[in-house]
Formats: C-alpha cells, sequence, structure tokens
C-alpha cells in the first residue's frame, strides 16, 4: 500500500520567485493605480492617490508568502479587493491578477484537499454574492444616463451578464488549474513512491538472492565436508587403534582415509567449478541422484556403519533437483549415524516408489542424538525437502535409534529408472 501523498516541500528557489513575483506585481499595481487615477475611472469618487498605494501593497505583499500559507494570503487578497473596489481606489486590473494567483495557490498547495475546496468555495461564494448585491443595486438605482435599462434585453443587462459569466471564467479557471496543478504533483509524487517501493523491492529481492546463495552454499559445503571428514575421522581412529600390532589393517585404514580425502576433494572442485560458472544451474549437472545411494551405502559399510539398502515400488521419474535432494538427505543421515550412533549402530536406507510420490526412509540403531538445539545437519535436511516441495520427518525412534523419512510428491511417473537406482526389490545387505 502506498503512502499518503505528502505536502509539498518548498524550496529556497521558489521562495525568491515568490518574492520576485510579489515585489513585481507591486510596482505594477502601483502603475496601474496611478494611471487609473489620471484618467479618472472613478471620477471624484475616488480616495487620495495614498490610499492607492496602500491598496497595492494589500494585493501583491503578500503573494510573497502565497506557498507557505496559502490559505491565508487568499483571504488577505480577497477583503483587500473587496474593500479597494467597494472604496472605488482606481485600481482595476492588477487586483484580479493577485485574487487568482492566490485561489490557484489554495489549489495546488494545500494538501488537506477539503479544507482547501472549502476555502475556495467561501471566496468564491462571497464574490458572486458580492456581484449579485452591487447587480441589484445598480438595477434599482435612478437612471444616471449611463446603460440603457430598456427593453427585455437591455444593453444594462447584457452589461451584467457579461460581468457574470466574465467572473464564472476568472473564478472557475483559478479552481480548474489548482486542480489539474495538485493533481499532476499527486501523479508525479505517487510515480516517485512506487519507484522507491519498487527499488527497495529489488534491493530486497538481491538480498533474498544473496543469502539463498549464501544458505546453499553452506548446506553444500556442510554435506560434503562432514560426510567425508566423519569418514575419514573413523578410519584414522581405527589405524591409530591397530598400528602396532595390526599394520596391514592400519595401512587399509589410512588408504581409506586418503580414498576419502580425494573425494572430498573432488566434491568440492565440482562445488567450486559450479559457483564459479555465471550461468551454471546447480545442481542440473550433477551426477548424484537415487543411482548413486548403494556407492553411499558401500561407503558407509566401509567405514564401519553396517547398512541395508532396498527400494520398494516401481521407480519412476523424478525431477534432477529431488534426485539431489534425495542423495544428500541419505547421505546427511548416514553420517549423522555413523557420528552418534555410537560402537555397533546399524542403518537401513529404504527407498519407497509410488504412482505420484517418492520416499527415502533412513534408520538407525545405537544411540540417540545429544539433544538441545538441531544441529546444520538437520537444518539442511529440512531445507532440502522443503525445497524439492516435500516434507521431512526426524527424530528418536521408540525402540531406540533415530529416524529420517523425507517424503516427495512428483506427480504420475511415465518412465522408470531416471536415476532411480536399483529395480524394485532389489536390497543391498550391509557387509560386517
Amino acid at each position: 500500500m502506498s503512502d499518503p501523498i505528502p505536502a509539498r516541500t518548498l524550496t529556497p528557489a521558489q521562495r525568491r520567485n515568490d518574492l520576485w513575483l510579489s515585489l513585481a506585481l507591486l510596482v505594477a499595481a502601483i502603475v496601474s493605480a496611478w494611471l487609473g487615477h489620471v484618467a479618472g475611472v472613478y471620477g471624484e469618487e475616488s480616495p487620495a492617490f495614498g490610499w492607492a498605494l496602500v491598496y497595492s501593497a494589500a494585493l501583491t505583499l503578500p503573494i510573497a508568502a502565497r506557498r507557505r500559507y496559502p490559505e491565508a494570503v487568499l483571504i488577505t487578497i480577497a477583503l483587500a479587493f473587496f474593500i479597494g473596489v467597494s472604496f472605488r481606489v482606481p485600481e482595476i486590473y492588477l487586483g484580479n491578477v493577485s485574487l487568482f494567483i492566490a485561489m490557484y495557490t489554495v489549489g495546488a498547495w494545500v494538501p488537506d484537499r477539503r479544507r482547501a475546496t472549502i476555502v475556495r468555495l467561501v471566496v468564491i461564494a462571497g464574490m458572486f454574492g458580492w456581484l449579485l448585491v452591487t447587480t441589484f443595486q445598480a438595477a434599482t438605482a435612478e437612471d444616471d444616463g449611463g446603460l440603457s435599462r430598456a427593453g427585455l434585453f437591455s444593453p444594462f443587462a447584457a452589461f451584467m451578464l457579461l460581468q457574470f459569466l466574465v467572473n464564472v471564467a476568472f473564478f472557475g479557471g483559478a479552481f480548474f488549474f489548482g486542480e489539474r496543478a495538485w493533481a499532476q504533483y499527486r501523479s508525479v509524487t505517487t510515480l516517485e513512491q512506487r519507484t522507491r517501493e519498487l527499488e527497495r523491492e529489488r534491493e530486497l529481492t538481491a538480498a533474498q538472492a544473496v543469502a539463498l546463495d549464501r544458505v546453499r552454499i553452506a548446506r553444500e559445503l556442510h554435506d560434503v565436508v562432514a560426510h567425508h571428514v566423519s569418514a575419514m575421522g573413523v578410519q584414522a581412529g581405527a589405524a591409530r587403534a591397530v598400528l602396532d600390532r595390526d599394520p596391514a589393517s592400519a595401512r587399509a585404514a589410512l588408504q581409506s582415509v586418503e580414498q576419502s580425502a580425494r573425494e572430498a576433494l573432488d566434491e568440492l572442485r565440482q562445488l567450486l567449478e559450479t559457483l564459479r560458472t555465471p550461468d551454471a544451474d546447480t545442481p542440473d549437472d550433477s551426477t548424484l541422484g537415487p543411482a548413486s545411494l548403494p556407492e553411499l551405502v558401500t561407503h558407509a559399510n566401509d567405514n564401519g556403519l553396517p547398512t541395508t539398502y532396498a527400494v520398494v515400488g516401481d521407480p519412476i521419474a523424478v525431477p534432477e533437483l529431488v534426485r539431489v535432494n534425495l542423495y544428500r538427505v541419505a547421505q546427511e543421515a548416514l553420517t549423522n549415524a555413523r557420528r552418534h550412533g555410537g560402537p555397533g549402530a546399524t542403518a537401513d536406507v529404504r527407498l519407497r516408489y509410488t504412482p505420484d510420490a517418492v520416499e527415502l526412509e533412513i534408520a538407525n540403531t545405537g544411540r540417540d542424538p545429544l539433544g538441545g538445539r538441531p544441529g546444520l545437519g538437520l537444518v539442511g535436511m529440512r531445507e532440502r525437502a522443503s525445497a524439492s516441495g516435500g516434507t521431512l520427518e526426524a527424530g528418536p525412534r521408540p525402540r531406540g535409534g533415530f529416524l529420517v523419512r523425507m517424503h516427495v510428491p512428483v506427480g504420475v511417473g511415465t518412465a522408470a529408472g531416471v536415476g532411480a537406482g536399483p529395480a524394485a526389490g532389489v536390497e543391498i545387505g550391509a557387509q560386517a
């Protein structure tokens, strides 16, 4: 929702312009009054010329503050105009100009539109009421040899109608142009507000994109590093334990550490190459997926976690993102089972297909993970499930151990085995 239209800001340049305008109008009003006095516009009924100077100042000097106090300036000039004309001050042009400018300014600058309308309508009603009174007085006065009043539409009636129409055009124009100026300001201000809102949204979107990229990079690094480093820790500990009495087993364990380090470096290199490629669409070119789960299970068996693997149901085609996330969730769950399950822990990996969903379940025996705040691995698994459009259940099992279950709706499958892994019913047994 856009903010309310703010009041217009008066700049120093606009203040200077208003001051110069008021001084120019003052000079013009004095000249007009002097010429009117010399021409005898009102004959002998005109007051002394000194009053014309006061009248000129009252009409024009308030213009200097027209944008700061528009309503007060309009009322002041309207009252001065009424008094000057009533006392027949011989200035008949600049008063109209000042009144027009003041009324226009109220329409163009007052943010309270209701108040701006009321002030202008009150002044207009007062002026037309005054016009009607003077018209009635002139019509009922004795004929002094002026315009003829004879006939249904006399020259006098035509002159009065002309005066009425001129006033309608005068005040209507001031009202109309003031409204147009405010509408234009409102349009420009609304456009500027929307531009600022779009800029804020663009910055927010960019920040969110950066944050999402950081989370994705952190998740990938965690999954790669935690999996291989935990395996390296297990093998290094085994090598240290048998180094003196069984050098051959220690050598084999160290070879496993070396192999895990190489695999970790290969995956890190692949991740960094993906990040350095501007148009890379991770993880589309990845070979990770359900087809790689048997290798993951074999790796878990080789690193001290007896693990079984089974595929239930007919494999269906799944999106690339889901395939990668299924693999990473299984990888992280097995890593946690190896780290927290303790001696004698085992694990079971099941990939279950239905016509419209795929479900991955990793259950392990042994100790439950320590309580407290969930680790980054569990947070990453939940993020992967959410990014795949699915859900993740993770928690201790009633009979001991821990269970991770990821369920992803994928629609009706049309082709079997897009990276699905072994055929339905195939099981890989644990290797002690």
